[in-house]
């Protein structure tokens, strides 16, 4: 057990500093500026949602329009690979062995360690990308069924309707083969865009969710290794193996994920990120006000006369995180449309 949880006396231990439960601690000039950035967060969040967001506009949009929304999702991109060779089981069982993994992960740190862990951002986040892959899984076993029935209904429907009208093989005078072939791509291609469905409530909330992890894990373990290890070295604490696991295993499978999937990556979702944030401090902000409790990292000890330059830092940081994952993406599409042309979906 002291492999997973390294030695106690050499671990790090959250210190109180002043009294969380005082109105002292509360009215005063460090957290009315915190509570401004906040509010400024959640204005900017509200705003962008509210301005962007597919599942609100596309009630009042058509079809035809629906693709140039920023935020449209359609039905199969929550299952389908982002190339047309690999088979969506492939995407079903990464997501299915990635959340046996980041499960029993979970389970193993709140027996090692208690209740105690989810009062961390970085349990939240884990806990959140295990939901992540927990849908994805059940979204990708409902497209791999759908996929199933519509390949093996137009073999069907193919074979049958050739059988009843007939059908025999012409062979195509010299120079039409090309026409022929372009022609019933694009036909196909045509079909294809009218015949497919817009995504319902629980796409809407995979993509975003997606999305938020995608912010909330650059920034956890952007965090953990650039400035709470460093410290921690200095100190001369000990990492144990369930730290270290916490704050690598969520990016590898993210990233696996990102790299398989087919889904859009719109810049205004990061409204959600800043949301997610923002729910975790005020929830951190009533337990403290409530219960005279140490805090989980020392930048959101309020007793601090940094604190503002704490909390204006941390949201700003949300912009690059964010950001590099976006870029990650675009790279991802642009590689694969020029390397993939004829296999890669949008």
């Amino acid at each position: 057990m002291e492999f997973l949880t390294g030695n106690s006396r050499a671990s790090w231990q959250p210190v109180m500093t002043a009294n969380t439960t005082t109105s002292n601690y509360w009215l005063n000039w460090r957290v009315l500026l915190c509570s401004i950035w906040i509010l400024i967060s959640t204005a900017f969040a509200s705003f962008l949602i509210w301005k962007y967001e597919g599942f609100r506009n596309s009630q009042h949009e058509n079809r035809e329009s629906q693709n140039d929304n920023a935020g449209a999702l359609y039905e199969d991109e929550v299952w389908k690979p982002c190339l047309k060779e690999i088979h969506p089981a492939w995407l079903l069982a990464f997501r299915v062995f990635a959340f046996l993994v980041l499960l029993v992960l979970l389970i193993i740190n709140a027996i090692v360690d208690g209740g105690s862990i989810f009062y961390y951002y970085t349990q939240w986040t884990f806990t959140l990308i295990t939901i992540y892959f927990g849908l994805g899984s059940l979204l990708s076993m409902y497209g791999c069924y759908q996929y199933h029935n519509k390949v093996g209904g137009e073999s069907v429907d193919s074979v049958g309707l050739d059988a009843e009208q007939g059908t025999d093989f012409i062979v195509p005078v010299h120079g039409e083969n090309f026409n022929i072939s372009n022609t019933q791509k694009a036909s196909h291609s045509h079909d294809e865009q009218l015949t497919r469905k817009a995504a319902g409530i629980w796409a809407y909330v995979f993509q975003i969710i997606f999305q938020m992890n995608a912010g909330a894990v650059m920034l956890t373990d952007c965090v953990f290794w650039f400035i709470i290890v460093p410290f921690l070295t200095i100190k001369d604490y000990n990492l144990n193996f369930l730290i270290i696991n916490m704050h690598t295993v969520n990016a590898v499978f993210l990233f696996g994920d990102a790299i398989l999937n087919r889904l859009r990556f719109p810049w205004f979702r990061i409204a959600y990120f800043f949301l997610w944030t923002i729910v975790y401090v005020v929830f951190q902000w009533i337990v403290h006000a409530i219960v005279c409790l140490w805090w989980p990292y020392p930048f959101l000890d309020l007793s601090s006369p940094f604190s503002p330059l704490w909390y204006s830092s941390v949201a700003l940081m949300h912009i690059p995180c964010y950001g590099v994952f976006a870029l990650i993406m675009k790279l991802k599409h642009f590689l694969l449309a020029k390397w993939f042309p004829e296999s890669h979906q949008v």
